[in-house]
């Protein structure tokens, strides 16, 4: 009852080279071409949250809706930004009444969660789940329950993990037991997909790496606005520790004093602000740092073309798209090797050196676009759905099997009693029950019936 597959075309399991006919092969190839999923992103980051994962699922949400497929994202409650939103072209955004534990994250329990999310998958008549980051509670809960609904699961991992300390042990062990029956994994750099395989035992097979991206119209390059008598190094980031703003306050003034034109630009705020006040105090920097504070994401684009290097410190980033971003407009990114690395490109300033703006710019413009994203996503999900969710027994087996025997018999009985309560909460409110929700996106999309009605009658008034 809990495990029936809904409404999803099936697409066969035969690979396509056992076929001698080409001719089949491309039917199937078309085939999978046409196929539109239903999906919904989870995560505990979107916005009016800003940062990286909150970006990617909203640009990656909107390509896929270009593409013809429907897509809901669910997150939880912002204050006073509660139940249903729409974004730009029909978006739907569920904002869901979870309570926040620490750092935009959600408390984990999956009973909680599960009346609300059945709530949402039941009513868009969801056929993937797409959960975003290993730091979101509710990323976890939301591949929990998908599982026990029979729903097709998809994980995207953004950050890296450590295996030495508690923090991260613990993490490593919750990422073990919810990849542990994903249909597939992704990656959005291969450091990250060495890194989550080791962390959560994979097979490598099941993770595919399709990198992060950047709209290169929002980020274009303008050498007129830097200051070329000083080289100035543009830091955007949240100043929090996993950042490494405490590393970036320990290189600023050994740099500084090698340096004499050497400025640093710093947007953002956080708690490890006061670390960077302190250096600034003490090392009387006030002329050569600026902290320009929390920065809106229209304002990014005229900081960063102010400077000619972009820093990131970032201790578990595994594709920073500031990164990118700071690239588009030109800048020369600089990562993780610090001291040694700004030397290196500080030195090839100097000598003249380095590319142009508007070169790097093509360049990023190329090669990391999210219309390309959506696409090498869209054949994640159709391996996805070509794949069979694991009955109850199968996933008690693959927990016992996959996560030692005593995190995967703890797991284990919390699989039981998921089901069980999925079982009470449709004998409570049976699915056909429940009311279908109007398409905001997708094949059936009211909002595109509605454009298309519009246009009609401008083109013909008659």
């Amino acid at each position: 009852m809990g495990q029936r597959r809904r409404g999803h075309a099936h697409v066969s399991k035969t690979p396509p080279s056992v076929y001698t006919d080409s001719s089949i092969t491309l039917q199937h190839s078309d085939h999978e071409h046409s196929v539109k999923h239903r999906i919904c992103m989870v995560s505990d980051f979107f916005y009016p949250n800003m940062g990286g994962v909150e970006s990617h699922i909203y640009q990656l949400s909107q390509c896929l809706i270009e593409n013809g497929h429907k897509v809901v994202i669910a997150t939880h409650a912002y204050g006073d930004r509660k139940g249903i939103r729409y974004l730009t072209n029909g978006l739907k955004v569920y904002y869901l009444p979870l309570q926040v534990m620490y750092n935009q994250s959600t408390s984990t329990s999956c009973f909680h969660s599960l009346p609300l999310l059945r709530c949402v998958f039941v009513r868009e008549r969801i056929t993937i789940v797409h959960a975003h980051s290993s730091f979101s509670a509710m990323a976890h809960d939301a591949l929990f329950h998908a599982k026990t609904m029979g729903l097709n699961t998809v994980f995207t991992d953004h950050s890296l993990f450590g295996f030495a300390d508690l923090s991260s042990v613990l993490t490593n062990k919750l990422l073990t037991v919810s990849l542990c029956d994903t249909n597939h994994i992704v990656c959005v750099s291969y450091t990250s997909k060495e890194n989550t395989v080791l962390r959560a035992a994979l097979d490598p097979e099941i993770v595919s790496v399709i990198p992060n991206a950047v709209d290169p119209n929002d980020f274009t390059p303008d050498p007129c606005r830097r200051d070329n008598n000083k080289i100035t190094v543009v830091v955007i980031s949240r100043l929090v520790y996993r950042k490494g703003i405490d590393l970036l306050g320990g290189i600023i003034p050994e740099l500084c004093a090698r340096h004499p034109d050497l400025c640093f630009l710093i947007g953002g705020e956080g708690p490890k602000r006061i670390v960077l006040e302190e250096v600034r105090e003490k090392y009387q920097l006030h002329d050569r740092v600026r902290l320009l504070g929390a920065l809106d994401h229209k304002d990014v684009r005229d900081v960063l073309v102010q400077g000619h290097i972009f820093l990131n410190t970032s201790l578990t980033e595994a594709f920073c798209m500031a990164i990118v971003e700071g690239a588009s407009c030109g800048l020369q990114p600089s990562v993780h090797s610090l001291c040694e690395g700004l030397e290196s490109v500080i030195a090839r300033i100097r000598s003249g050196n380095v590319e142009s703006p508007y070169s790097i710019h093509r360049k990023v413009r190329t090669l990391y676009t999210w219309r390309n994203v959506a696409e090498r996503t869209e054949k994640v999900y159709n391996r996805a759905t070509r794949e069979p969710v694991l009955m109850l027994s199968a996933r008690l087996q693959r927990l016992q099997s996959h996560c030692g025997s005593v995190a995967g018999s703890i797991f284990s009985f919390i699989a039981v009693l998921n089901f069980l309560f999925l079982l009470f909460l449709q004998w409570l409110r049976p699915d056909h029950l429940m009311d279908i929700a109007v398409d905001a996106s997708g094949p059936h999309s009211r909002f595109g019936q509605t454009i298309m009605k519009r246009s009609k009658t401008t083109k013909d008034p008659t």
